[in-house]
């Protein structure tokens, strides 16, 4: 490799030094950014609004991700977390660590999403079966479940939006 093919992405050590930045570093940097973007107290009321923060969050994950927005009365953003991470073709979802954490925050709603990192935002039957029973289990506690969003590459699907929700 020589030095042309080199990033020109730096980062400040301890001091007052700039060293090159390793691929991880600008992943973290990267993170940083988003999460400056989509603060809390965000209103999410459009499904767009929805698929953007999953997409941004979520989009070029090498494993699956599953995450949860997790939202005031009016729709505003309390909380976004990571909740969950799998392989490449799935990850294990456990609904009632979803319900603990939306009473832990006193959320009114949530909307749910997650990536395919094939690429494919077709809701599958797990998808949808998981979506229920969230659906069901946190309808239990009086919390509404808005939405999933499915992230695959640059793209993403309500499942609200198809009338899955």
């Amino acid at each position: 490799m020589n030095s042309h093919d080199q990033p020109n992405l730096y980062v400040r050590d301890g001091g007052r030094r700039y060293l090159p930045a390793s691929p991880d570093q600008i992943v973290a940097a990267a993170r940083e950014v988003v999460d400056q973007r989509i603060r809390r107290g965000a209103a999410l009321h459009a499904p767009e609004a929805a698929q953007a923060l999953f997409l941004e969050k979520l989009g070029g994950c090498e494993r699956e991700i599953f995450a949860v927005a997790f939202l005031a009365t009016r729709h505003r953003l309390i909380e976004y977390r990571e909740m969950f991470s799998g392989s490449i073709d799935g990850a294990e979802v456990h609904p009632r660590e979803v319900v603990k954490a939306a009473l832990l925050l006193n959320a009114a709603a949530l909307i749910v999403g997650h990536n395919h990192p094939s690429g494919i935002t077709d809701p599958s039957g797990a998808d949808r079966a998981v979506t229920a029973r969230l659906k069901q289990a946190l309808a239990l506690v009086d919390v509404r479940l808005l939405d999933h969003v499915i992230v695959g590459g640059n793209s993403s699907v309500s499942m609200a939006g198809a009338g899955f929700i």
